[in-house]
C-alpha cells in the first residue's frame, strides 16, 4: 500500500498509487505521490513517467473520512496543499507524463490527469468532478483542459461523468483499451517518448508549459479559496455529512 516506483524500460519510470479500498488519497498519500513524481523526473536517466494506479479505479480523490475524524481545519488545509503540490509535481515534472487511468477517475484524479501530458484510459474508466456532492469545490481549472468550456461547467454542475471514449472525441485521450492492455499500452507510448533525447525532451516539457494560456497554479489556487470559504461557512460540513445516504437510499 502507498506510493512505489518502478522502472519497467529504460527511460521509461512508472508511479503507482495504491490506497485500498478506492485509491481515496490521505493528506500524507497526495505529498508521496508529489515526492515519487519529482524524483522520477529528476532522474537523468528517465525521459518519461507513466502514472497508474493499482485497485479498482484510479483515484477517488481526497479521503473524505479522514477530514470527517480530524478535529478543526487541519485536514482540509493539508488535503489542500497535499492536492496542489501532487498536481503541481505533475505539471512541473520535467520529463512528460503518461496518465495510466482506469476505472473511477474523480476529483482529484481530474487534478492529476488533467496536469498529465498524455491520457491512455481503460475502456471501463471514468472521469468527474462529485466536488458539490461532497461539500468541495477545485480541479475545474484541470477539467477545463480535457473538454471544452461550456461541457466543463455543465459536468462540474451536475457532478456528472464522461467515458473514457468520450474524452477521445474530445481529444483529451490519446488511447483507449481493453483494461488488462492499459499499462502495456501506455508504457508504449512512454517509450515512445523516451526514445528523445533526454536533454531535449525536458527542454520541450518546458517550453510547452510556457505557452499554456492558463497558469494552472495560480488558477487552481483561486478556486481553493472558494473551498475554504465553504468549509468556513458550514455547507461543506452540512453536505459531507450527506455524502453516501443517496447511494444507499438507491440501494
Amino acid at each position: 500500500m502507498g506510493v512505489s516506483t518502478s522502472a519497467p524500460d529504460q527511460g521509461v519510470a512508472v508511479v503507482t498509487v495504491d490506497f485500498p479500498p478506492v485509491n481515496a488519497l490521505p493528506v500524507q498519500g497526495w505529498y508521496d505521490l508529489a515526492t515519487a513524481v519529482r524524483a522520477a523526473g529528476a532522474d537523468p536517466e528517465v525521459r518519461c513517467v507513466v502514472l497508474a494506479a493499482a485497485g479498482r479505479g484510479f483515484n477517488a480523490g481526497v479521503d473524505i473520512k479522514e477530514m470527517q475524524r480530524a478535529a478543526g481545519h487541519d485536514a482540509l488545509i493539508g488535503a489542500n496543499h497535499g492536492c496542489a503540490d501532487a498536481f503541481a509535481a505533475v505539471y512541473d515534472c520535467q520529463v512528460p507524463v503518461v496518465a495510466a487511468v482506469h476505472g473511477f477517475c474523480l476529483g482529484g484524479g481530474i487534478g492529476l490527469v488533467g496536469n498529465a501530458d498524455a491520457i491512455v484510459a481503460s475502456d471501463d474508466a471514468v472521469f468527474g468532478l462529485p466536488e458539490l456532492d461532497r461539500g468541495a469545490l477545485g480541479a475545474a481549472t484541470h477539467l477545463a483542459r480535457l473538454v471544452p468550456q461550456h461541457l466543463m461547467r455543465t459536468l462540474y454542475y451536475t457532478s456528472r461523468t464522461v467515458t473514457a471514449q468520450e474524452l477521445r472525441e474530445h481529444g483529451s485521450v490519446w488511447r483507449v483499451v481493453p483494461p488488462e492492455q492499459l499499462l502495456d499500452a501506455a508504457q508504449e507510448l512512454a517509450r515512445e517518448i523516451a526514445l528523445k533525447d533526454g536533454y531535449l525532451i525536458r527542454l520541450a516539457k518546458a517550453a510547452m508549459n510556457g505557452i499554456d494560456p492558463v497558469d494552472v497554479h495560480r488558477s487552481y489556487r483561486f478556486e481553493q479559496g472558494f473551498t475554504f470559504e465553504a468549509n468556513l461557512s458550514g455547507v461543506a460540513d452540512r453536505v459531507r455529512d450527506t455524502f453516501g445516504t443517496d447511494r444507499k437510499k438507491q440501494a
